[in-house]
Order: structure tokens, then C-alpha cells, then sequence
């Protein structure tokens, strides 16, 4: 008789969804040099704030939906007739607050690419410019904040950046590779400080 052999993976990804072991085993912790998809967590990690990722993930074909495939030039575009629609898009969590900071956000992303030429560019360096690469060996050993995220959060504040909390910056430090923080027993913990997507 086979038997399949039961995969590792990080605790906080198993049994809650099959989508959710899905994203966990093919974007969380893989290193993202592309600066729309850094655009599409900054805007997702904030919505999160103060709800659970599983909350947010299975809102995120909404999110794309309504935040114009995550383009930033285009969301950084958004009126007060555009913000007042998406108060009312179930698809997506309806916070004025996390809205309108998502649109604001966006102008300041652009800012940051003007200045540095890409965001990408401009975020790398906070973690000497490749993954710190943690060895925890059960979730609750994660921190939820580093030095590095205070700094990037602190940085990202003083350039106008709303709901980046040093705590929301970790979350997209990890989501995004900067850190890998799979933990060492996981088998997407040596291959996800290669990947940059």
C-alpha cells in the first residue's frame, strides 16, 4: 500500500484551509524583488491590522479587484468618489481608515520609486540586501517585531506611510522573504531564501 508522506510545514499554515497551505508553501518567505507585489502587501499586511491573515487572504481577489491589480500609479490616483465606493465592497474590509491609507500609501510608494528608483531598491538594504535567514524551531520562538523592522517602520512613517507598525512591517518582512522565518523543520525553510519572484 503508498502511503503519501505528510509534507512539514510551518503550524500557524496547517489545517485551516487548503488555499492557506497553498500560500504558505509557495509565496510566504519567498524573497520579492518585484515592486508590485511589495505594493501588494504593504496594502494587504495593513487591512490586517487587527484581524487574522486568513481574514485577509481570502479577501484578496477582492483586494486585487479593487486596488487596480495593485498598480500603485493608479491607486495613488483614487478620489474621494473612489474611496467612498470601496467603503461599501464587501469584497475587501470596509475601514475608512485602512482605505484611505492604502491610497495615501500608494503616493508615498511612488515617491519612494522616484527617489530610489524602485521600492525594491529602496526596502533591501534594511536587511543588508539578502534574506535574514532566523532558525526557530517552533512558532511561538517568532518574534513579532525586529530591529530591522523599527527602523523600516520608522523610516516608512517619517515618509507618510500609514498602518506600517513595526509589528504590520515584520508580518511583511516575512510574507515578502526579507526574513525567512519558516521555521527549520519546515521543508520550505532552505529553498525559500532563493527564490526572488
Amino acid at each position: 500500500m503508498n502511503r503519501k508522506t505528510k509534507v512539514s510545514r510551518c503550524t500557524w499554515s496547517e489545517g485551516v484551509d487548503p488555499a492557506y497551505e497553498l500560500y504558505h508553501d509557495t509565496e510566504w518567505g519567498v524573497p520579492v524583488r518585484d515592486d508590485r507585489t511589495h505594493f501588494e502587501f504593504l496594502v494587504l499586511e495593513s487591512a490586517q491590522a487587527g484581524l487574522s491573515w486568513w481574514t485577509i487572504l481570502r479577501k484578496r481577489d477582492g483586494y486585487r479587484r479593487a486596488f487596480a491589480e495593485f498598480d500603485p500609479a493608479k491607486v495613488a490616483r483614487f478620489t474621494s468618489r473612489t474611496i467612498e465606493k470601496l467603503v461599501g465592497d464587501a469584497s475587501i474590509v470596509r475601514n475608512r481608515q485602512k482605505i484611505e491609507a492604502a491610497v495615501g500609501n500608494a503616493r508615498a510608494f511612488l515617491k519612494i520609486q522616484e527617489e530610489f528608483g524602485s521600492f525594491d531598491t529602496y526596502v533591501w538594504p534594511f536587511v543588508g540586501g539578502a534574506p535574514i535567514v532566523n532558525r526557530w524551531r517552533k512558532h511561538g520562538d517568532v518574534p513579532p517585531t525586529s530591529k530591522e523592522s523599527d527602523a523600516l517602520s520608522k523610516d516608512l512613517k517619517a515618509r507618510g506611510l500609514k498602518f506600517v507598525g513595526s509589528t504590520i512591517v515584520y508580518a511583511h518582512m516575512q510574507a515578502t522573504g526579507l526574513v525567512n522565518d519558516h521555521l527549520v523543520g519546515c521543508f520550505r525553510y532552505r529553498e525559500s531564501s532563493k527564490q526572488p519572484r
